[in-house]
């Protein structure tokens, strides 16, 4: 048994699809964004979306009691709460390393999709990348 059915045993059918739905717009529009945060026209409207995004991903997943989901989803809202106090568009090593989290975010998509365990996050992608370079 896999994460959807594991979903379906606990929640209604239909949070369940909603969540889904949801979760899969939110991934698809990610990687856009992530590297919008390069350009300095579209830093801050890209940063807040992708703020939100994963804001949104940990209170669904919270809700969902889907723990490693929703802990990176902390973990990254909290990255990007401290990048909006920096005026300037962020650095290559930090665009790949935001794509990466994507990666990881669409990886569970598909797992999610397929009634598969989620793939346990590297514990490289929990070193914040250097913002000053």
């Amino acid at each position: 048994m896999g994460i959807r059915a594991n979903l379906d045993a606990s929640f209604d059918y239909e949070i369940v699809d909603e969540f889904y739905d949801h979760y899969t717009m939110m991934v698809e529009s990610m990687e856009v964004m992530i590297i919008d945060l390069a350009n300095e026209e579209m830093y801050k409207r890209s940063l807040d979306e992708l703020f939100r995004v994963f804001h949104n991903i940990k209170s669904a997943s919270g809700f969902l009691k889907i723990t490693p989901m929703n802990r990176l989803a902390r973990f990254v809202e909290e990255f990007l709460e401290d990048l909006r106090s920096n005026p300037k568009p962020i650095n290559e090593q930090t665009v790949n390393w935001l794509l990466e989290i994507s990666d990881v975010f669409a990886q569970w998509q598909t797992e999610i999709k397929e009634d598969l365990d989620l793939t346990k996050v590297k514990y490289s992608l929990l070193k914040i990348p250097d913002l000053d370079d």
